[in-house]
Formats: C-alpha cells, sequence, structure tokens
C-alpha cells in the first residue's frame, strides 16, 4: 500500500526550502564551507559533458533530499570571472577608471544576477503552473520546482555562455569590431552558438526533472535564435560592435 502524504509532511517540505535561503546567503562569506574544487569541475564539464553535471544533480537530489544547490559557490567564482573579464575589456578599450567601475557593476548585475533572477523566476512560475505532471491520486508526493534551483540552472547555462561572449570574444574582438562581412558574419555566429547552448542547457536543467512533462519548450527558443541570425546578418548588425559602443562609447 502506497503511503499517503499529509498536510504537515508538505508544510515541513517548505519550510526546509524557505530556511535554505538564508543559510544559502550565510555561506557565500566564508570561503572555508564552499566546495571550490567541484564547482570548477562542474564548470568544465558544463562546457563539454552537461550531461554529467545533472546526473550528479540526481545524487544530490538522492542524498540532500532537494534538487537546488545548497553551496554558493557556483555563483561567487561566476562572479569573480565575469568581474576579472569584465576588467580586462576595461583595460583594453576603457580610459577612466571610474566609468571601469560603472562597468563592472552593471554587467554584474544586469547581465548575470538580476537577469538570472527575472528568467528563473520566469521559468519557476512557467514550470510549476503550467509543466508539472497532474497527480494521478493523493497518495504521490506532489513535488515543485524550487526558485533556487531554477537560479541554478540559469547559472549552469550562463557559464558557457560567458566563455563564449566573454573570453573568446575578448581575444576575438580586434577582429569582431572591424568592418567587412568576416566580422559581421563571425560575431553573429558567436553569439548564436552563446544563445543556443544557453537554451540547450536550459532544457537539460528542466528534462533532469522527472515530475515536469513537455520540456523541450525550452528548446523553441533555439529555433528564433536560428532563424533571427540571418536577418541580422542580412541587416548588418554586428552585435559585438553594439555591445562594445554600447559600454564604452566609441565608434569602432
Amino acid at each position: 500500500m502506497l503511503p499517503t502524504v499529509s498536510k504537515g509532511r508538505s508544510s515541513s517540505s517548505a519550510s526546509r526550502a524557505n530556511s535554505m535561503s538564508p543559510q544559502y546567503l550565510r555561506r557565500i562569506v566564508k570561503w572555508q564551507q564552499m566546495d571550490i574544487e567541484y564547482t570548477f569541475w562542474q564548470m568544465l564539464h558544463l562546457c563539454t559533458s552537461p550531461k554529467v553535471v545533472y546526473q550528479h544533480t540526481k545524487y544530490h537530489k538522492q542524498t540532500k533530499n532537494q534538487w537546488a544547490r545548497d553551496d554558493p559557490a557556483f555563483v561567487v567564482i561566476c562572479s569573480l570571472l565575469l568581474v576579472v573579464a569584465t576588467l580586462a575589456y576595461c583595460a583594453a578599450y576603457d580610459h577612466s577608471a571610474t566609468h571601469a567601475v560603472f562597468v563592472v557593476i552593471s554587467v554584474l548585475l544586469f547581465h548575470f544576477l538580476i537577469t538570472g533572477a527575472l528568467i528563473a523566476t520566469c521559468c519557476w512560475f512557467l514550470t510549476n503552473a503550467y509543466l508539472r505532471e497532474e497527480v494521478p491520486n493523493s497518495h504521490v508526493v506532489e513535488q515543485r520546482v524550487e526558485w533556487l534551483y531554477a537560479f541554478d540552472v540559469h547559472c549552469n547555462s550562463f557559464f558557457p555562455m560567458f566563455v563564449v561572449l566573454y573570453v573568446i570574444q575578448f581575444f576575438l574582438s580586434p577582429l569582431l569590431v572591424a568592418h567587412g562581412f568576416l566580422p559581421l558574419l563571425l560575431s553573429n555566429l558567436l553569439f548564436m552558438v552563446a544563445a543556443s547552448y544557453y537554451h540547450y542547457l536550459n532544457f537539460l536543467g528542466y528534462d533532469v526533472l522527472p515530475f515536469l512533462e513537455r520540456t523541450t519548450f525550452f528548446l523553441y527558443p533555439i529555433g528564433a535564435v536560428i532563424v533571427l541570425s540571418p536577418i541580422l546578418i542580412l541587416s548588418g548588425f554586428n552585435p559585438s560592435r553594439y555591445f562594445m559602443n554600447m559600454y564604452f562609447s566609441q565608434r569602432l
């Protein structure tokens, strides 16, 4: 006979999820409690074999009884790498220390944290409202996507995009911001690959959850990116030149 689910058990699960956030935030300032080596292992495999990372997410659920990370190391290290990469751009293209600080803060907040929180909130609401499998009877535990897990998925998806659009693009930037068809083509291909891989990892992050269905929805934006890229190329839009001009206020 299957065990029934009581309201007390549901409320205790919710309280565990709510109490996890303060603990997560406290560990941000405690480096000794962060698993740095495992975080770099995750970052490497997100670029080479992301399914392995989400296989470990299943193990984490079995051992910690939660899908979300309880270690903020990934967010902290990703933020630090983003700051270093942005400083490299500022050193190469900016001439004002004050403006460089503004660029670093705006990139960290808007490109990663605020945008990530908004995307995570939208995905969290969408998956819980429309993509969960219907519970056939009251004997099955009702599962929901944790908001912190949705933010984890964004962070996982963001890191390979960071490698492409912040690291690789930095070294190719003298070519990408030049005039001509080749820089235009390479810049658009770079952004297309980064955006497509971001949405593919988003799909993997939600597809691993056994209580969700129709997760192929997260692959649909890839089709839009593939269709949009030739249009941008034909229109002469160079995204690398656009963002460089936007942040460093210079005509390239």
